[in-house]
């Protein structure tokens, strides 16, 4: 479950950006309180690029080597499109859960 939330923040970052280096994804997520380490993040770039939900394009650094930076592909704004759906649908199915499960407890 994790790792499908943790497609959807980084798919939904780098759509909002349009174009995004990974420790800006990093930091961004951090900055949402989900701490993800660069051996999470690599490797789940790397899947969602194989996949074609990501192209990258390389830059010049004025501070060291290139930066490889992603952008979504027209598959990944349709995967994300359907995250979000489902993301949508299970809060909703989670808030009446609890909602109901809260009468329950109040009577």
């Amino acid at each position: 479950m994790r790792r499908g939330v943790l497609e959807l923040c980084i798919l939904s970052i780098i759509s909002e950006a349009g174009e995004v280096y990974p420790p800006d994804i990093k930091d961004r997520l951090a900055d949402s309180r989900i701490v993800v380490v660069e051996g999470t993040l690599y490797p789940l770039l790397t899947r969602l690029k194989n996949a074609d939900l990501l192209a990258y394009s390389w830059r010049e650094s004025t501070q060291g080597p290139p930066r490889k930076y992603y952008t979504l592909t027209e598959a990944g704004k349709l995967f994300l499109d359907g995250l979000l759906e489902t993301w949508h649908e299970l809060v909703d199915a989670v808030n009446l859960a609890t909602k109901q499960n809260n009468l329950l407890n109040n009577e």
